[in-house]
């Protein structure tokens, strides 16, 4: 489900700090609750996702496009990003972040980890479009366990990168987003997981 962006401002993520010349893009809430230890699965889980093995057309379709688009526009070459076109942004890292665990590597899509917390996981990618970053943060229900919070940032690249962001907006408030966030949120609660980055499995 889609939140407002003041559900993800208020709170004192860390990733405010890092962040201030970014554009926070939109903020989503799943439904599912997790329980003490279930953070670092659910960040394993996150980083694992190939959306081009979603039980989903039209997000198998919208992936597949993507992808053949960024090989003919060469959206995606070398020269497109993190540490090329633009720097990391583990450089503006505190020494805590930084000399901390990043997190995961993905399996399928091009993101790096920035850093993993007990309660905040930040990940970032660039190409000729802009450079982006998602956030998920664990927020507690009072009861032992924590509902999920998911943000993404983004700093467009020059008015090619706005006009991609409004083009493909529909496409992930519609189809993207609800469908993996409902898959991510299904496996979470019934599958069994491997050994997590943060915590024990339950």
């Amino acid at each position: 489900m889609r939140v407002p962006n003041s559900a993800h401002t208020s709170r004192p993520w860390r990733i405010h700090e890092i962040t201030h010349d970014f554009r926070l893009e939109d903020v989503w809430e799943p439904p599912e609750v997790g329980g003490a230890d279930d953070f670092g699965r659910l960040v394993d889980l996150v980083a694992a996702f190939d959306p081009a093995q979603s039980s989903s057309l039209p997000v198998r379709t919208l992936f597949a496009i993507r992808w053949k688009l960024g090989e003919l526009f060469d959206l995606d070459g070398p020269g497109t990003g993190v540490g090329s076109r633009v720097p990391t942004l583990r450089d503006r890292l505190p020494a805590d972040l930084r000399d901390g665990p990043s997190g995961p590597e993905f399996d399928a899509v091009p993101f790096t980890s920035l850093y993993l917390t007990d309660d905040e996981w930040a990940a970032e990618a660039a190409n000729k479009t802009m450079h982006g970053v998602l956030h998920i943060g664990r927020i507690p229900d009072g009861a032992g366990g924590f509902r999920a919070q998911m943000a993404i940032y983004v700093k467009p690249n020059g008015l090619f990168g706005d006009a991609y962001m409004a083009a493909i907006r529909p496409f992930r408030y519609l189809i993207v987003y609800p469908t993996i966030l409902g898959e991510i949120g299904h496996t979470w609660r019934t599958a069994t997981y491997a050994p997590s980055s943060v915590g024990t499995p339950a």
